[in-house]
């Protein structure tokens, strides 16, 4: 058979024929009937426009069903598919344009683009599903045609962020999709029966193959909204068994008067990622709904990593869980690189068949974050007890190290977002003349008249004297990915001359 992830989709929903595949802002779009000749007719289009097996095609454009179908019909074709950012500039798209190459770039009309000179084709695919590439769709005879693919060719190649320098495209096999959706699919108890609202961009990872491919998996019906919006969610989720977001969707739907105990009625799981989410967070959701939200750990480069457990006892707020079935993970440390032992802090390395092939021609940057025996370094620090739950102390570059000793700013973030009048706060290094890094506090308060010495006050009753800020500011609101994540490189360059000296 096929590892093609289309041709896995489509034999699992044999026998849903007649069951909705897709809605769209409340309106039914599909059966799981009628799912392959959509897609077919796409695979049509994508043929007339001369994509072909091992072809690249970058798609950059909003949330709509037009998105799966096309999605799914460049998998079907054999290509690769290249999300990106709907939110990038010409720039930012020019530089993944000329790394990776593609035969095609299907956009949205008003998004930000390098210049046309005519080099690459480009189809318009509009935030509402319109545009040049459905109306060819529409004209053409389905093509039912699944390209055969081995396990290990690529499905899709996506950039990281490139916080830290160029970005880097993660190369992900059929294997890398297939094996994790099944880890998933059986570790959060996914069946037939679940209907999984969806409000998270298609373009990342977390949107695409967490919630989209467990309802493909599943032949679960997705609802999906073009955007995360709390009243829409509110409206929607009596109808729904399964919500997946970030800390802030969670945060904003604690926010709203609307979200009570009778929203979540239907609700058999809230999943939470992407970002860390708060212990307060988690305490305020069970209060209000009496739900415990599903933390797990992932990335680009491995999709889903950890997952704490199903039965909602098991979820301990402030930890990410157990390896996923098939996946191995160790903490690493101390001069010579070895396995630590429970209860203490070091990187993360990870490896299962959920890791990607590397990344798109850059044989030094695979090379660095590949070991050996096959491990895969996260970038990430953490410690595990001693039965094996991890907790995620932070990335290893947002490791503080003043006057010698390490400060782990995850250690930090939770003590201070227990503070009446906090919001939410973010922890960081930046250059300090005797101590080399100085610890320095970013709060959003929820009220204008919050003192920051409070944050103060705090830290000198509950923390060791070099782990306290040195520096406590309070901003509006934090520079966040379209994720949700806080862009600390943003605040270090904001901070960063805080403690030169003159």
């Amino acid at each position: 058979m096929s590892e093609n992830l289309v041709t896995i989709f489509f034999e699992r929903q044999r026998g849903f024929e007649k069951k909705p595949a897709l809605i769209w802002q409340g309106n039914p779009v599909c059966t799981f009937g009628e799912l392959p000749a959509m897609v077919g007719r796409y695979r049509a289009a994508l043929r007339q426009l001369g994509v072909k097996r091992g072809d690249r095609v970058m798609v950059k454009t909003e949330n709509s069903p037009a998105f799966v179908f096309t999605y799914l019909a460049i998998l079907a074709s054999g290509a690769m598919f290249v999300p990106l950012n709907a939110a990038y500039t010409a720039a930012e798209v020019q530089a993944l344009v000329e790394d990776a190459e593609p035969v095609l770039i299907i956009h949205a009309a008003a998004t930000a683009l390098p210049a046309d000179d005519g080099s690459i084709a480009r189809m318009t695919l509009e935030p509402d599903g319109g545009g040049a590439l459905s109306s060819l769709a529409a004209t053409l005879a389905p093509d039912f045609s699944v390209e055969e693919m081995a396990a290990t060719d690529l499905a899709a190649i996506l950039f990281t962020s490139g916080t830290t320098g160029r970005p880097k495209g993660a190369m992900l096999m059929h294997q890398n999709l297939s094996s994790n959706v099944a880890a998933l699919y059986e570790t959060w108890q996914f069946s037939d029966a679940d209907s999984i609202l969806h409000a998270l961009p298609l373009f990342h990872a977390h949107g695409l193959f967490v919630a989209l491919h467990l309802g493909l998996y599943s032949a679960a019906t997705v609802t999906m909204l073009p955007k995360f919006d709390p009243a829409a969610v509110i409206a929607l989720l009596p109808a729904s068994t399964v919500f997946m977001g970030v800390p802030t969707f969670y945060s904003r739907l604690l926010a709203h008067d609307g979200f009570t105990t009778a929203t979540v009625a239907s609700i058999r799981l809230f999943v939470s990622g992407s970002a860390p989410l708060l212990p307060s967070v988690f305490a305020s959701f069970e209060q209000r709904t009496g739900h415990r939200i599903l933390e797990r750990y992932g990335m680009t480069e491995t999709v889903m990593i950890t997952s704490n457990p199903y039965a909602p006892e098991g979820r301990i707020p402030g930890t990410v869980g157990y390896p996923l079935p098939g996946v191995s993970l160790r903490v690493i440390g101390g001069e010579a690189l070895g396995i630590l032992p429970a209860g203490e802090i070091g990187d993360i390395e990870m490896k299962g068949p959920n890791l990607c092939a590397g990344y798109w021609r850059r044989p030094e940057a695979t090379a660095e974050a590949f070991r050996a025996d096959g491990y895969f370094a996260t970038g990430d620090t953490g410690v595990q007890d001693a039965g094996g739950r991890l907790t995620i102390t932070g990335r290893s570059k947002d490791l503080i190290i003043s006057g010698g000793f390490n400060i782990y700013p995850a250690e930090l973030e939770i003590l201070f977002a227990e503070i009446a009048g906090v919001a939410d706060v973010a922890i960081m290094g930046v250059p300090h003349p005797d101590f080399g890094e100085a610890v320095v506090a970013v709060v959003i308060a929820d009220s204008p008249d919050f003192d920051p010495a409070t944050v103060t006050q705090v830290a000198q009753e509950r923390l060791a004297r070099f782990k306290q800020p040195k520096a406590v500011h309070v901003l509006a609101e934090f520079p966040r990915n379209a994720m949700g994540k806080v862009l600390k490189s943003e605040l270090r360059q904001r901070f960063a001359a805080s403690f030169s000296k003159a």
